[in-house]
This record gives C-alpha cells, sequence and structure tokens, in this order.
C-alpha cells in the first residue's frame, strides 16, 4: 500500500506553523533567532507545497482510475 495521505488538515498545520515561525521572525530581536525562525518557516513552507502537490496527485489518481474503470465497464456492455 501507498504511503500516507497528507489531507488538507495536515496542509492547513503546516501553513499555521509557517505564519507562526514568520511571526516569530518579525517579533525576534535577535538575529539568531530571526534567522532561525525564517529557517522554521521556509521548511514549513516546502512542507505545505509537498502536501498541496501530493493531495492533488492523489485527485489526479483517483480520477484516471475512475475512468479506467468506466472504459472497462464500458466494455464489459458491448
Amino acid at each position: 500500500m501507498a504511503g500516507p495521505i497528507i489531507r488538507s488538515s495536515n496542509l492547513q498545520f503546516f501553513l499555521a506553523r509557517a505564519e507562526q515561525a514568520r511571526t516569530e521572525a518579525e517579533a525576534a530581536t535577535l538575529d539568531h533567532v530571526r534567522e532561525r525562525c525564517r529557517r522554521s518557516e521556509a521548511a514549513w513552507t516546502v512542507l505545505a507545497d509537498k502536501a498541496r502537490r501530493s493531495e492533488q496527485l492523489r485527485i489526479e489518481e483517483a480520477k484516471r482510475k475512475a475512468e479506467t474503470a468506466a472504459a472497462i465497464d464500458d466494455g464489459d456492455e458491448a
């Protein structure tokens, strides 16, 4: 079986963490803390992008399978 499916709730979690890191970076007074927060934001953003792409691929694959099943069913009825 394939790996875990990334749900929109995970996407929302990743986006929320990226926003939190961005807010913390803006509020940081120390350079190294600000940079750490920016790295964290970048990492969460990458995870969100991957989740978005994974969900889109899952939808496309489900559509392809449904079309294939429909074509097979049409062939059986002929």
